[in-house]
């Protein structure tokens, strides 16, 4: 018999324990043995969480419990839950996370601590798409050339709504709040940090990249108004938040942001909360995986699959690689990334105010390639809306910012990256 402690009884892990109980004959024929959650930790002793399990509020009694083989670590989260994982694995003992956020920090650290003691981690990336499974496993025998996914559901469904319904931002998030998909305070999810913790974890697998949110581009999708979304479908395009993992050359582009991707692509026919993950690689070409990117059930799927594969002993080092990565990629700078530009700008509606513009772009090397001019409420301003060739985003910004100084130019200018 395996025995399992859990650190956080929520939503997530009641949904372990209850999994654990309710399919215990499936698990014990797939597993090779009996799995008992013996214990679980939680902040309210109080609350009734509809468990026979004994529970306590001290997370050393799960850690520092000697009959315990499995620690399930599912509190949320960085430097507590780290040092309680860090003094599991120097128990002994096996670790399962969910935990994206102690990944993105720490997990290089880990991963010199666990040595030879299983620590996986399927959960903390994509709810319950096999994603890591598949980069770690699936997917070992070749060279990754790029990763783009869709990896937070709550964008995902307010981008939907925006393009399938007409919504505006401000409403939408109000909605997504009272479903329970955004938070009241909804910047972690809409601002792009929980995507880039999970897009951090995958370029580790993939490239060896040790990096963290603060060295990487991320930007949310606060911006985006009906106006994009109709250019978008006019030229053939949809709006997604994507985190992208591009090898170039000797380097690799690591950017979370809201993307305008071809309307026939498969990752622009996600819709909802439902998350995906494309990945190329130079043997077997893209490859796509799609599932729930949260909710208890689909989280818990994902952890006890964890579970399952440590008790069968097939778990394999922790990032992937017996040995170290010795790839010589390098973080590209984010001045440094190369792609594709939308921008909306509102301009004075007269004459010579176009190529102003083009001038201006010019002399930052940018050209472009698509333009669209919409009226506005003020008969003298009109909106100006037009897509770029490939340039690098250090001439973007700074084309922006000289833009900006143009007396034509009125307001802040928005800008959306887009990837063919």
């Amino acid at each position: 018999m395996v025995k399992i402690g859990i650190l956080g009884v929520g939503t997530v892990g009641a949904s372990v324990a209850r999994i654990l109980e309710e399919n215990a004959d499936i698990i014990e024929a797939r597993a090779g043995k009996r799995i008992l959650v013996k214990s679980g930790v939680v902040k309210n002793l109080s609350k009734d969480r509809g468990l026979s399990i004994k529970l306590s509020d001290n997370p050393l009694d799960v850690v520092d419990d000697p009959e315990i083989d499995i620690v399930v670590e599912l509190m949320g989260g960085i430097e507590e839950p780290y040092m309680l994982v860090k003094r599991a694995l120097e128990n002994g003992k096996a670790v399962v996370t969910a935990n994206k956020a102690l990944l993105a920090y720490h997990r290089y650290e880990l991963q010199s601590i666990a040595g030879d003691i299983p620590l996986m981690y399927e959960a903390s990336t994509a709810g319950g798409i096999p994603i890591i499974g598949a980069l770690r496993n699936g997917l070992s025998a070749n060279h990754i050339e790029s990763i783009q996914g869709i990896m937070n559901g709550t964008c995902n469904y307010m981008l939907t709504k925006m393009i399938n319904e007409g919504a505006q931002y401000d409403a939408i998030l109000k909605v997504a709040q009272e479903l329970g998909y955004a938070e009241a305070d909804p910047t972690f999810d809409v601002g792009g940090f929980d995507a880039s913790h999970k897009l951090l974890i995958l370029a580790s697998i993939a490239y060896g990249i040790d990096a963290k949110p603060e060295d990487i581009l991320i930007e949310g999708i606060q911006n985006i108004t009906q106006t994009d979304v109709a250019f978008a479908k006019e030229f053939g395009y949809e709006i997604k938040q994507l985190g992208i993992a591009k090898k170039v050359g000797e380097g690799v582009e690591l950017r979370v942001h809201a993307t305008m991707v071809p309307a026939d692509s498969m990752i622009a026919k996600v819709d909802g909360v439902m998350n995906a993950v494309t990945v190329v690689g130079d043997r077997v070409g893209e490859t796509m995986y799609y599932g729930p990117g949260a909710g208890g059930d689909a989280t818990a799927s994902a952890v006890i699959a964890d579970i399952i594969d440590i008790v069968r002993g097939n778990q394999g080092p922790m990032l992937g690689y017996k040995k170290g990565l010795e790839s010589g990629l390098k973080l590209l700078p984010k001045e440094d990334i190369i792609t594709q530009y939308y921008l909306r700008l509102e301009v004075d509606d007269q004459s010579g105010v176009l190529a102003a513009i083009t001038a201006t772009l010019g002399k930052f090397d940018i050209s472009i390639e698509a333009m669209l001019q919409k009226p506005t409420k003020n008969d003298d301003i009109a909106k100006l809306l037009f897509t770029t060739h490939h340039c690098k985003e250090s001439k973007m910004q700074d084309a922006i910012t000289a833009l900006g100084k143009l007396d034509v130019v009125h307001g802040s200018i928005a800008m959306i990256r887009i990837e063919k």
